[in-house]
């Protein structure tokens, strides 16, 4: 009975010096791709601790953890264009938190889960509202690369305040409502129809135009042709078609031939 009692309080002054060691163990390490906040006493110190063993105090010291890798968030928004049309925007967002201000953000604001809702989400929200008012539905679809540019300038500012860093944004996916969609295929209906109507109108008008040109130059050609019908033309026409034979004129009176200049004078009438 007397071994077992002395056993079990042993047992017990070993479990309880193995909490006091671990309690007052005098390190902390930091993994790749964390910093380590230094606190004394709960309150936030300047210095940052990286990769690696740490000597702190304990009791003293605690060390809170942050991850400064690469994450990735993916944030739906809505927004209203310049022409008052609802658009849809689903957004890929790659950020860390700056390595040299971890201590500055668990400070102001926390760890990653209190800066992803109380920071991330509504700064892309808000950034998203203000960019996309500044264009027309239609330009957010033409001129989508300058709109992207324009959100990561302004987040990148606005994160950049919460110590934050923008690697990468993406609009994965833009979209309009169905009353939107319809006024398009409207649009590109109506564009259509009035480029046939132009092109049968410039086709007609050309036609037209061919027409008239065809009957200036038939007149210009029978302007020509009366023009160059001189007496001399006649009369040579006339003997190139007589056949050697004069005419004989029958009346009362005694047979007689035409007078040539006569009958030249009666081939120019």
């Amino acid at each position: 009975m007397k071994q077992y009692k002395a056993f079990n309080s042993a047992g017990k002054l070993t479990a309880l010096l193995i909490l006091i060691t671990i309690f007052l163990t005098p390190f902390v390490i930091v993994n790749a791709g964390e910093r380590g906040v230094l606190m004394e006493f709960g309150k936030v110190q300047n210095r940052i601790l990286g990769e690696g063993i740490h000597v702190i105090i304990p009791v003293v010291n605690t060390v809170k953890k942050l991850s400064v890798r690469v994450q990735n968030q993916e944030i739906s928004a809505e927004a209203s264009s310049k022409d008052l049309q609802d658009v849809f925007t689903d957004v890929a967002l790659n950020w860390h938190i700056i390595p040299e201000e971890a201590n500055a953000i668990f400070q102001q604001i926390g760890d990653e889960k209190d800066v992803v809702k109380s920071i991330i989400h509504p700064a892309v929200e808000e950034v998203l509202k203000a960019i996309i008012a500044k264009y027309t539905a239609e330009e957010i679809i033409t001129k989508r690369g300058e709109v992207k540019g324009s959100v990561d300038n302004a987040l990148s500012t606005r994160l950049g305040n919460y110590h934050i860093a923008v690697d990468d944004i993406s609009l994965v996916h833009v979209h309009f409502s169905e009353r939107f969609g319809e006024a398009v295929e409207a649009k590109q209906v109506a564009e259509q129809e009035a480029k046939r109507a132009e092109f049968i109108a410039i086709r007609a008008a050309k036609e037209a135009e061919a027409k008239v040109n065809l009957a200036k130059g038939e007149a210009e050609v029978q302007r020509l042709l009366r023009d160059g019908l001189t007496t001399e033309i006649l009369q040579r026409q006339a003997i190139e078609k007589w056949n050697g034979k004069l005419p004989l004129i029958v009346g009362k009176e005694t047979p007689k031939f035409w007078n040539l200049s006569e009958l030249f004078k009666d081939y120019e009438n």
